[in-house]
């Protein structure tokens, strides 16, 4: 690690440490989004009583995942609609930030983007990330790639970054939010079986490299064929894990270390 990124993570830390839930949850029958949003609120009711700052939950909650192509393409939406309101709604209701994936409609038309936006405690989006790194033939044929990664974003102090996924297990995606100042990376994600060496064994070490901590949330049952596995956890910075969850419905509760 070079000395700027060193410093850049050092410098300014905020006063308090950072609590993190994440939820860890199957996706939704495709099209039921007014399921997740209130799996998603009882979520946030539930974190914001254990004092949680932020809630992060899998990759593409809002519809699945595995879906029908033409299916997800006609579900995508805008960063600012309707589900937008509605997480941001309650997000304020119960005063945590929220982290969720959905498909973001693309405006020339093409396939949708595999995205996930923050949104904070008072209903104010803060940042978006679209998926870069598709993992394989199945991403491809349902999503457009973004561009590049993301910029963090500023909260209480924190200096956060978001990530996607298979996002997270690329060397440079961690050290370009590191780069730039981040000292959190929040991560929803649709691990599936049998990778499980990407949280136990990629994240842990990627995290101790770029000296960041890494909230990864994965789905956890079945869609379909694909069976995901779970194993959501809080990496610290020196690549510690600092909370895990097993192969099934949890929600996890840690402390990001200062």
């Amino acid at each position: 690690m070079d000395a700027r990124m060193q410093t850049e993570n050092d410098h300014a830390r905020p006063a308090q440490s950072l609590r993190i839930a994440l939820w860890q949850t199957p996706h939704p029958s495709p099209g039921n989004a007014g399921h997740a949003l209130a799996c998603l609120d009882a979520a946030a009711a539930q974190a914001a009583q254990h004092g949680a700052h932020w809630l992060v939950t899998p990759e593409m909650l809002m519809t699945g995942y595995m879906i029908d192509p033409a299916q997800l393409a006609a579900l995508a939406q805008p960063a600012d609609g309707p589900w937008a309101q509605a997480v941001a709604a309650i997000a304020q209701r119960h005063r945590l930030g929220i982290v969720y994936g959905w498909p973001e409609s693309h405006p020339a038309g093409a396939r949708p983007y595999n995205a996930a936006q923050a949104i904070g405690p008072d209903g104010r989006r803060l940042g978006v990330h679209r998926k870069v790194h598709l993992f394989g033939a199945a991403d491809a044929e349902r999503f457009s790639p973004g561009e590049e990664v993301g910029t963090p974003f500023d909260w209480e102090g924190w200096r956060i970054g978001l990530l996607i996924c298979y996002d997270v297990e690329q060397r440079a995606a961690v050290r370009a939010l590191a780069a730039q100042g981040a000292r959190v990376i929040l991560v929803p994600t649709a691990n599936m079986l049998p990778y499980d060496d990407a949280p136990c064994l990629t994240l842990p070490r990627l995290a101790a490299e770029s000296r960041v901590v890494i909230a990864y949330a994965n789905a956890c049952g079945a869609e379909g064929d694909t069976r995901y596995g779970g194993l959501s956890r809080l990496v610290a910075a020196d690549g510690r894990v600092v909370a895990a969850a097993g192969r099934g419905e949890a929600l996890l509760i840690g402390d990001s270390p200062d």
